[in-house]
């Protein structure tokens, strides 16, 4: 099989360079870490000087991505040997045992990390990550409370949490997790819509008043967010169905619900660009939106 070097007419530093940037980045592609990075530690290693330790640890993870535990035991192999007793070795090998379902092991291995260093915070979430794996829910939820408690301002461990609450249908505390993203992340629109998103589910005209006014701003922040202007769509249009709205309250909500529904034909006229798919794309899209109209109850 010709290799990477050879197929692309690429150098060894072209391929390091590669590496660096997929990381510096945090892309997950996993497949195309493996097939550069295992040629570049195999052929060219002793070239490499310091930058082959994250090397090896930036492939060992891309390895168990693609269930590649050859390559990721050679590399843990070599960490182990320069770095002995290194918690960063030792959360990489933990990684490796979960990566073989043997989560008890791994479980293990983290609260001894803990042991020595309990702001260990990669360790923490790693526990965590293994009750999500072994669909235990109720535990890693309150893992990770316990963990926000310590870390108040991890983003990604709110937003963890908001996305386990929701899949245990528990919206109200799912819209508290997201409420505090957006104080942290104000400018964020994903965040904005998945919060006008967990109201709607809720419901009651409260709720879907707050679901409009976050799918606004959704678009308001990004314009080309579809979702968030197919959710206005549809929150005004329910509001505008209420029998519990006000008659001005369903007047406004109607002319909201028009404007979203003629900005996303809009959009789709743009996307088509005149092709012949253009009229039957539009006549799909206008059917869905007959479809998706909120009848009054």
């Amino acid at each position: 099989m010709a290799s990477v070097s050879d197929m692309y007419d690429v150098t060894w530093e072209e391929m390091r360079d590669k590496l660096r940037k997929w990381r510096e980045e945090n892309y997950r592609n996993s497949e195309q870490i493996v097939e550069v990075g295992e040629e570049l530690i195999q052929e060219h290693a002793s070239k490499l000087g310091d930058d082959i330790w994250i090397i090896y640890e930036q492939v060992m993870i891309a390895a168990l991505d693609c269930s590649r535990d050859d390559l990721a035991t050679t590399c843990l192999h070599e960490l182990k040997k320069q770095f002995q007793g290194s918690h960063r070795v030792k959360r990489l090998a933990g990684m490796r045992l979960e990566a073989l379902e043997r989560y008890d092991e791994a479980f293990k291995m983290y609260n001894d990390i803990l042991q020595d260093d309990s702001t260990n915070t990669a360790a923490r979430k790693r526990k965590i990550a293994i009750l999500k794996a072994q669909g235990k829910s109720t535990e890693a939820i309150r893992e990770l409370n316990e963990y926000l408690e310590q870390f108040v301002g991890d983003q990604e461990a709110w937003h963890e949490l908001a996305e386990l609450y929701i899949n245990e249908h528990d919206y109200a505390k799912a819209a508290f997790s997201l409420e505090e993203l957006m104080m942290t992340n104000p400018h964020n629109h994903l965040y904005c819509e998945q919060y006008a998103e967990v109201k709607y589910t809720q419901g009651g005209i409260e709720n879907l008043e707050l679901s409009r006014k976050y799918f606004a701003q959704a678009l308001k922040l990004n314009n080309r967010n579809m979702r968030a202007l197919f959710g206005l769509y549809m929150s005004a249009s329910h509001i505008g169905a209420s029998p519990k709205a006000s008659a001005k309250v369903k007047k406004d909500n109607v002319k909201y619900a028009a404007w979203a529904a003629s900005q996303i034909n809009r959009a789709y006229q743009l996307a088509g660009h005149g092709t012949k798919e253009t009229k039957c794309s539009l006549k799909a899209v206008e059917e869905m939106l007959e479809s998706m109209q909120i009848m009054p109850s």
